[in-house]
């Protein structure tokens, strides 16, 4: 039986790049990573051989990222040699293979999340000033009109 790639999803964080290879009830595991590149196999329940080699579009540091399996998928954190430097694709070329996809559902756009702390801390800060220059509270007595 020919091999094929297994569906992969991927997603970035500061510090670390996630790889998912969704293959249910995988046996014969076996994750290669290095510094550019990462090698995945194994086969799932069926028999099924599963392949995926990515050429990575920064390096990553091997020896410090692992891989995790569960019941339904490979996980693989994958250091960052370059922290805070945000990855657009997870592939060296600039190419999205049919069997690759950004993980939506853990994305989150964290370039820049910096600025924008700061622009909110300063908005709620100029609300506080604002609320502090109207006065004190009023009064217990001024709220009963009974």
């Amino acid at each position: 039986m020919a091999r094929q790639p297994a569906k992969t999803l991927w997603y970035d964080r500061p510090r670390y790049v996630y790889l998912e290879f969704c293959v249910e009830d995988s046996t014969d595991v076996k994750v290669v990573i290095e510094d550019h590149r990462l090698v995945f196999s194994c086969k799932n329940a069926d028999g099924v051989e599963f392949y995926n080699e990515i050429n990575l579009y920064a390096r990553v540091n091997s020896k410090d990222s692992r891989e995790k399996r569960s019941d339904r998928s490979i996980t693989c954190f994958m250091r960052k040699w370059k922290e805070k430097v945000a990855w657009p694709r997870i592939t060296k070329e600039n190419i999205k293979p049919a069997w690759l996809s950004v993980d939506f559902d853990n994305w989150r756009d964290w370039e820049g999340d910096e600025e924008v702390e700061r622009a909110m801390v300063e908005q709620y800060a100029e609300m506080l000033e604002k609320v502090t220059e109207k006065g004190p509270p009023p009064a217990m007595d001024d709220l009963d009109d009974d």
